[in-house]
């Protein structure tokens, strides 16, 4: 890990980037710690660190407050890193589909978050390793955020996340209902239930296909961007009771 940059936000805020081989992220932490701090991974869309940087920055300061330290990285083929050509067919493909009005097959379903998944995940590890070698940076850890289908891989592989926080709003496939019965740790889903790009159905069937023993939906109605601010403050709630 080697940072390339920082700055001061709110005073108490050191925001630092950084890259991890190749990789883009950013850390966040309270600078008014006197001991090292627990953690959330921060995660988004692929829409780009840059397009999302104002909804994560905005998260991160939240979670400053409560004590914690916040991290993000781009995700493959996303942002500044190079084009994932096979990922952006399929994308494609996906995009045809809705705008023509048709079903989305599992197989495009599949092809599309799958790879992604299975590429991104071990790239969080990595960056979890990075980030709990800093001396600043503690445990517990906790995820919060999409692409759903890398919440639910991290929760079942990653041993050091003991609560995660899922926004779910993005295409499930099949195969990922049966590692969420493997899902342990305590869970807290946003759906919103109006979510234009989301199958509610299939956002419900997951929540309940969870093998967690605490797991909470809160459920808002509105769509993808309508998120209510009080869902940040239950959230913060949620991550406040697990991470302390």
């Amino acid at each position: 890990m080697q940072f390339t940059s920082e700055q001061r936000l709110d005073d108490d805020v050191l925001e630092r980037k950084f890259t991890l081989g190749d990789i883009p992220g950013i850390l966040w932490t309270p600078e008014s710690a006197s001991e090292p701090v627990p953690l959330i991974l921060l995660g988004h869309p692929t829409l780009g660190l840059s397009k999302m940087y104002p909804r994560l920055v905005a998260r991160a300061l939240r979670s400053a407050a409560e004590g914690f330290a916040t991290a993000t990285i781009e995700l493959p083929g996303s942002g500044d890193r190079p084009r994932w050509d096979a990922l952006d067919r399929v994308r494609a493909d996906l995009r045809r589909t809705i705008q023509a009005g048709e079903p989305v097959s599992d197989e495009i379903i599949d092809a599309v978050v799958l790879p992604l998944v299975d590429k991104a995940v071990p790239e969080w590890q990595a960056a979890l390793d990075a980030l709990l070698a800093l001396p600043e940076v503690g445990g517990p850890v906790g995820y919060s955020g999409g692409v759903i289908s890398i919440g639910v891989r991290l929760a079942v592989v990653e041993p050091r996340i003991v609560a995660a926080g899922l926004f779910a709003g993005s295409f499930v496939p099949r195969v990922m209902f049966e590692e969420a019965r493997r899902v342990t740790i305590p869970l807290h889903v946003l759906l919103q239930w109006d979510d234009e790009g989301n199958d509610r159905q299939a956002a419900l069937d997951l929540f309940d296909a969870f093998g967690s023993k605490e797991k909470t939906l809160l459920a808002n109605m509105g769509g993808h961007t309508g998120v209510p601010q009080s869902a940040g403050e239950d959230a913060a709630g949620f991550f406040a009771r697990h991470l302390r």
